[in-house]
């Protein structure tokens, strides 16, 4: 901490910078690609695994029969238990909800989020053990009942793979991301059988930069991660989809793209909901009185109710596990009333958020594709009763809407129209897909500016940079470039008091303070000694900058450098704590020159 200066005292310097990083060791891009193959390999194994363990757990909870075969896609009809069933969700619940609190709490929920904090806020670190148990809770919440996905889990694990092996062998911090992303993208791949989906999840969700150097292990790892799933799994689509024919030719194209606009729109609306409805579950379940095994038992008991209740109405649950099966049933035109498949989206969105809310492990994407299936197809319908020529047939429907809840909640468009092509490997409907994925995202970003990943991940204060198409520089945090060193002189303290005779080659920043708040900062700059020498006696505060840049320890430099630029100040006081900072919650400054340290040290021939 550094003390402040009195008049004719002599000022207080802060210790020395940290270590730099371009003393991290670093590996060449062919043995990163290396690196990344063997960590494709292992996610494609992980998938495979992950799959059989919830059709394990699956099959037990709901058929009381040991298999480690479950076609998703595929309706079961009503459970052998029939109405105990209900107690399916409650005791996975529960056993969740202990093997994340004993062991790692970073499994809860769906897992995204935590990836995203662990590329820009944790260096790329995630535990090992991570992997494990993301796997066992998720499996175990998918295959009991809760309404959630079993991509997060897989991108969670793939990730976690990736960064503790990069931990093990000691690899620097940028290499460790792009190995984790590689991990993450390799694991949606395997899962989904997309691999160019996998690619374009970790370069537009996860990659703070695209360059040769992270998209080619990423490419390396999607590409055996899917080789290894086709191998094991199949080399099948997630569904298999009718031909979908459109008539953008004909006299009735201006009616078709018209329901194309209007999907769009509402899929903007129902993903601003969705992500609305997430954060008020999540946020108001754990307030719940009892603890986490109790909120997690009334969030449970909910989705059991569901689970009774639609078996004795359709002979279905409808709204438990991935909903693969719900999507197929649209695709293949076997669920064409409005009123349930309006019911379905409205129950499938409620479900989702309460299993997230109450401490379910699993993640979103599958969910967004029920939304946006049961969505669009009810749309579908709808409009066919006032326009019965308008072209727009529920499985084409179906596809629009589940690229378009998937792109505007998760932020992702290039990967949800790449993703929903490679699922169902219907060229005819890209053109359709892109239109309303472009209008869901506008509108849901009109309507909040923050994903269904990065919602979370604000109410802890840290904010994913939009824009990310620079530098992996911008993955360090203020604290990490900050110069600290510097002098902390008071008001009317003379230009002769406040700098020591180093200073004569290396001006340090001065922070000017008056009774412990801060009043102004007088960046490093060249000639301040010579005017030190010159006009001794005048008053340092009459060189500080009129506007004060101030910014957190933890702020990414993507909003430091922000702040600097709409100022045009020349350094920024770093200061540690939540409130308005005093003199003495100065940590250090960023000063052009740490910034240029910055930059240097990130580039690589």
């Amino acid at each position: 901490m550094p003390a402040v200066m009195t008049s004719g005292a002599e000022p207080a310097l802060l210790g020395s910078r940290s270590k730099p990083a371009s003393e991290e060791r670093r590996v060449s891009l062919l043995t990163l690609c290396g690196l990344a193959l063997v960590i494709g390999i292992m996610t494609g194994l992980g998938a495979v695994v992950f799959r059989a363990l919830i059709a394990m757990v699956h099959n037990l909870s709901y058929n009381g029969t040991l298999s480690f075969f479950y076609d998703a896609n595929v309706s079961d009809g009503p459970s052998r238990f029939g109405d105990l069933v209900l107690f399916s969700p409650i005791i996975g619940g529960l056993i969740v909800v202990f093997l994340v609190r004993r062991f790692a709490p970073e499994a809860k929920g769906h897992g995204v989020p935590e990836v995203m904090d662990a590329v820009f806020y944790k260096r790329g670190n995630i535990r090992g053990m991570v992997a494990v148990v993301k796997a066992l809770a998720s499996a175990i919440s998918i295959g009991t009942g809760a309404a959630v996905g079993r991509e997060g889990p897989i991108i969670q694990i793939g990730s976690a793979l990736g960064s503790s092996f990069s931990q093990f062998i000691g690899l620097s911090t940028w290499q460790k991301i792009t190995l984790l992303s590689a991990g993450a993208g390799a694991g949606i791949a395997a899962t989904f059988n997309t691999p160019l989906g996998g690619v374009l999840f970790a370069l537009e969700i996860l990659l703070p930069e695209v360059s040769n150097r992270t998209f080619l292990p990423v490419v390396v790892a999607t590409g055996a991660a899917t080789t290894v799933g086709r191998i094991l799994i199949g080399p099948d689509p997630a569904f298999a989809v009718p031909n979908v024919q459109f008539s953008l030719a004909s006299v009735n194209a201006p009616v078709e793209i018209l329901g194309f606009v209007l999907l769009g729109l509402l899929c903007g609306v129902a993903a601003w909901a969705f992500i609305r409805m997430l954060v008020f579950m999540e946020d108001g379940l754990p307030k719940l009185p009892g603890g986490e095994y109790i909120q997690n038992i009334v969030g449970m008991t909910i989705i059991g109710l569901m689970m009774v209740a639609l078996t004795h109405m359709f002979g279905e649950p409808y709204v438990n596990g991935v909903g693969y099966s719900v999507i197929q049933s649209i695709l293949n035109q076997k669920m064409t009333a409005v009123g349930l498949l309006a019911l379905l989206f409205v129950l499938k969105m409620v479900a989702t958020t309460v299993s997230l809310g109450c401490g379910a492990s699993g993640g979103i994407f599958s969910p967004s594709l029920y939304l946006g299936a049961t969505l669009g197809a009810a749309f579908a319908a709808a409009m066919g009763m006032v326009f019965p020529h308008s072209g727009l047939s529920l499985p084409s429907a179906a596809i629009i809407g589940m690229a378009a809840m998937v792109g505007a909640g998760t932020g992702g468009v290039m990967t949800a129209i790449v993703m929903v092509f490679e699922m169902t490997r219907d060229y005819a409907i890209i053109v359709p897909v892109i239109i309303a994925v472009a209008l869901a995202a506008g509108v849901r970003r009109a309507l909040i500016g923050e994903t269904i990943y990065t919602v979370k991940l604000r109410h802890r204060g840290h904010r994913i940079p939009k824009e990310r198409h620079i530098n992996l520089y911008l993955v360090k945090q203020a604290q990490d470039i900050m110069e600290r060193k510097f002098i902390i002189a008071k008001a009317g303290t003379t230009l002769r008091q406040a700098m020591l005779p180093e200073d004569i080659d290396d001006v340090r920043a001065i922070v000017v303070e008056r009774d412990g708040h801060i009043v102004g900062l007088v960046p490093p700059r060249s000639g301040l000694w010579l005017e030190a020498r010159t006009n001794p006696d005048v008053m340092v505060e009459r060189y500080a900058e009129s506007r004060l840049v101030i910014c957190r320890d933890e702020d990414l430099l993507s909003q430091a450098f922000a702040r600097l630029k709409r100022h045009r100040a020349g350094a920024a006081i770093v200061f540690r704590g939540k409130a308005r900072p005093r003199v003495n919650d100065v940590v250090g400054i960023i000063t052009k020159r740490a910034v240029a340290d910055a930059v240097i040290d990130s580039y690589e021939d």
